[in-house]
This record gives structure tokens, C-alpha cells and sequence, in this order.
């Protein structure tokens, strides 16, 4: 599925930001503004054991190829669906005998195409990668030594029988994959487990506060027929009503940093200076950077600046314990360090919700959903106050604390989280979503709790206690680990 020529998308000039993409009829909040089928994806190098090359999914025990034995797939259905893709990508890592890096794979993936059908693969598409930007003469000298390796790998890897590529036109894709490429999540939208270039989403320019989100819909192989098979595809969503005319814009970095740190993000990954008004103006760093305020008196600004070092230690040495898989020790740090921040930051202070965020993950995954419940709640408080209100990532993590509230038996509150997560959802997500399908699962059995909980509290607990011991929930295809 790739955007029909019926959708209502037009390319007109940016000004500064060159070319960009706007409507032609107003829309509205959750409507599908296109879809497009990826022009070439891979799935990253660490994770090419654990991911499925042609969906995009996570698989505890996936299928391999047997001729390069190096692409993985969810079963032979997802295998036959990727070879297309995959039969000359396969040929070229017997040839070599090993898979080279995820970056001359992506490379090689978009010349094969090119070399089958063309630069431009349908009517609809609005550019092709000889127009998208590389941006080679702005790269720093280690990026350019780096990419210069990268085109070495590219001409071992390319087979010699393939039609030959001159090495200005391999390094400008290696270039445009840097600055246009999209990363894809894994079924659950947790994780980011590979990269894709679709060129009309590269069209669409960057935004602080956008109007648009971007998910991966990881398509539908089941049917026995493949007629109805439907394939991998972004879907760029509205946000909310974006009236005829306006340009289209999606977020290329996480709002959660303050402005100068965003834009010190995007000049060094995209190359530009961000004007957005949410930077221009620092809205929302007061939040970000908040102090408590007790009865008009503040701490002092030599106590913010150590509670925030002590903040920033932390965060690194809970991330060095959690690579090592001491999750109590992680529990330790983000205990001990919101002891400390507590009564120094504000609600809404990054460094306190990165701290709640860690704190309520590694708390759920020991299973101590009481403790992990209350950094949850605190964490999507402050992430309510700061992200847009139909922002995919808050969204995602209410529905994670209103699955760590049903995991603590605090049902009322669970349901709450979990109707407002779904909320979103149905606008970022669109309610086809095997997340916004779950999440409508759980909406449904969390109400009948919650009913069952107001008539009788202790034949609830008993019939929740006996439930989870028999069924364990189910998250996009993944069981939730659960107590008994």
C-alpha cells in the first residue's frame, strides 16, 4: 500500500526548510493523512537474531533462513513474503560468508531496488532518493572517515555480477539513510529494532509541537490467500485538526528535552537549526526544569545544581547496573536518588521523571507493582503536563501504568490509565493496531473488574487471583509476566 494519488498531500516550497509537504482538505484528529510501504528496511545488526526480517516483530523462537542463515522471519508465511527482498541480499552473505552492518545492507536493499523497478516505484510517489538530502558537506571529518568505510564494506559486499554503482552516488545514499531514515518498533512500539527510508515521509519537515505522528503498521501476512496479505507501512496520522493549506509536520526528536538540547540534537543528526515556536519561545522549559515552590520559597540555586549532578550519576550508573542485570541495584539507585530530588524538583522536572520512569520499569519487571504503581502514576502526571495530548509516547506509557496498576490490584485506577492510553491510541495508533487491539482487550476486561470490584471487593480479589494463576494477560502477542 503506498500513497494513491486520491490522497490529499501536495508538495510546495518550505522557505528555509526547503521542500515540505501540506494539505489539500482539512483533516482530522486520528485520520490516516497516507500510508506508504517502505522503499527498503532492515532490521539493526544486534537485534537480527530476535526480529523478524520482513514484519518487524519480536519472536522468542523465529524461523531462519536456511541459505544465509543470517535474516530471521516469524514463520515460513513471513519468509516467503520477504524474499523478494531478500533473494539477492541472501545470494551476496552466502557469497561473503557473513551479513555486513545494517547500513551497506539498508544501501544494497535500495539499489536492488532501484535496479528492478526503477527510482520510482509508483505513480504516487512524490520524490525520488536522487532529490532527498545527503547532506555530506556538512558532516563533521570522523562522520565522513566513517561513511568512507562504510562504501568500503559496500563494494565487498556487492556482488560482482550485479550492475556496477559509482561511489558519489553509493556514498549520497549512505548520506540520506543518516539524515531521512526512520526507525521502525517492534510490535509493542517499545523498542526501535530497524530503519526504513520512505521517501514521501521524508518530505515531511520537522516540528517540536507537530501536527502529525508517525507508526508502523507491520501489515498482515495470515490470510490463506495472499491477496489479502497487506504489507509493512508507516501511516502518517493527525494529530488533530489540521486545517486546508497547513504544512505537515512530525517530530523528529523527543519533546522531553528542554529547547537548546533539542536543537543541539537535530543540528547534530539532521543538520539544521530548529525555529519552531516551542523553541524559539523555551515553551515548557520552566516545566522541565522545575523546583518545588513551598510557600513561596524555593531552594537555592547551588542545591539545584547538585541535586541535578547527583541526578545525572545516577542515571548512568542505573544504567550500567541494568546492562549488567542487577536490577536491585538499580532499585537502590533510583530509591536513594529520589529521596534526594523529592524535595528539590517539581513535578514536572526531567531528571526526577527519567529517575520515575526507570524506577516503575525495573520495579514491574521484579514484580513489585505496588511501588512500580505509584512511580508510574507520578511519572504520567508529569508527562500529561508536558507532551501534546494525543503524543504517541504518553500514551504509551499510560497504558503501561495502567497495566502495572492491574498488576497491583488497583483496578479504579487501572481502568482509568487504560481508557485514557486508549484514547490516544485510537488516534495515534487507529483502532486496526494490534497494540490499540490489546489495549481494547484490556479496556473491556478491566471494566468487567471494575464492576465486579464495586459489587463485592473480596470476590473480586479472589476471582482476580484465581484468573492471573490461570491465564496470564497478553501484550501484542507477548505474555506480561504476572504474580500468583
Amino acid at each position: 500500500m503506498t500513497v494513491e494519488k486520491m490522497d490529499p498531500v501536495e508538495v510546495f516550497a518550505a522557505g528555509d526548510k526547503g521542500r515540505g509537504l501540506r494539505v489539500t482538505k482539512e483533516m482530522k484528529a486520528g485520520e490516516v493523512v497516507f500510508a506508504e510501504a517502505s522503499f527498503a528496511a532492515v532490521v539493526f545488526d544486534s537485534l537480527s537474531l530476535q526480529v523478524c526480517h520482513n514484519c518487524f516483530r519480536r519472536q522468542a523462537n523465529p524461523h531462519r533462513c536456511a541459505q544465509c542463515k543470517f535474516a530471521h522471519y516469524c514463520d515460513r508465511t513471513c519468509q516467503r513474503a520477504a524474499w523478494e527482498e531478500h533473494k539477492q541480499e541472501c545470494s551476496a552473505i552466502k557469497k561473503i560468508g557473513k551479513a555486513p552492518n545494517e547500513n551497506v545492507r539498508m544501501v544494497a536493499r535500495i539499489l536492488w531496488r532501484i535496479q528492478k523497478d526503477t527510482a520510482l516505484v509508483s505513480d504516487a510517489q512524490l520524490t525520488t532518493l536522487d532529490f532527498l538530502e545527503d547532506h555530506l558537506s556538512k558532516m563533521s571529518p570522523e562522520d565522513l572517515k566513517e561513511l568512507k568505510v562504510d562504501v568500503q564494506h559496500f563494494y565487498n559486499y556487492w556482488p560482482k555480477k550485479s550492475k556496477p554503482v559509482g561511489e558519489d552516488y553509493v556514498s549520497h545514499l549512505f548520506g540520506v539513510i543518516n539524515c531521512n531514515g526512520f526507525t521502525l518498533s517492534d510490535q509493542r512500539g517499545l523498542q526501535a529494532v530497524g530503519v526504513g527510508l520512505f521517501p514521501n515521509l521524508c518530505l515531511v519537515n520537522h516540528d517540536c509541537w507537530p501536527n502529525c505522528t508517525v507508526i508502523l503498521n507491520p501489515g498482515n501476512q495470515t490470510a490463506l490467500d495472499a491477496l489479502f496479505h497487506s504489507k509493512r507501512r508507516i501511516e502518517l496520522r493527525a494529530l488533530g485538526k489540521i486545517p486546508e493549506g497547513e504544512e505537515l509536520t512530525v517530530s523528529y526528536v523527543d519533546f522531553l528535552n528542554v529547547s537548546k538540547d533539542r536543537q543541539r540534537l537535530l543540528k547534530q543528526q539532521y543538520y539544521f537549526d530548529c525555529k519552531c515556536e516551542h523553541c524559539t519561545n523555551n515553551i515548557k522549559d520552566d516545566l522541565m526544569m522545575a523546583v518545588k515552590d513551598t510557600d513561596g520559597h524555593k531552594p537555592s540555586a547551588d542545591v539545584v545544581k547538585a541535586v541535578t549532578d547527583v541526578s545525572l550519576q545516577a542515571l548512568v550508573k542505573m544504567e550500567e547496573a541494568r546492562t549488567e542485570g542487577n536490577f536491585h541495584e538499580v532499585v537502590k539507585i533510583c530509591r536513594e536518588c529520589l529521596e534526594k530530588q523529592d524535595p528539590v524538583f517539581g513535578d514536572t522536572n526531567l531528571h526526577l521523571l527519567r529517575v520515575l520512569s526507570t524506577a516503575s520499569e525495573v520495579l514491574s519487571f521484579m514484580q513489585q507493582f505496588t511501588e512500580a504503581a505509584g512511580y508510574a502514576q507520578r511519572m504520567v502526571d508529569g508527562y500529561t503536563k508536558l507532551y501534546h495530548p494525543n503524543n504517541a509516547q504518553l500514551g504509551m506509557a499510560t497504558m503501561r501504568a495502567g497495566v502495572t496498576h492491574w498488576h497491583a490490584g488497583l483496578i479504579e485506577a487501572a481502568h482509568g490509565l487504560i481508557c485514557r492510553a486508549y484514547g490516544i491510541l485510537m488516534i495515534t495508533h487507529g483502532p486496526h493496531h494490534p497494540i490499540t487491539k490489546d489495549l481494547e482487550s484490556m479496556r473491556t476486561q478491566t471494566e468487567m473488574e471494575l464492576r465486579l470490584f464495586k459489587q463485592n471487593e473480596l470476590v473480586y480479589h479472589s476471582m482476580r487471583e484465581a484468573m492471573l494463576s490461570a491465564k496470564p494477560m497478553m501484550l501484542a502477542g507477548e505474555q506480561i509476566k504476572t504474580t500468583s
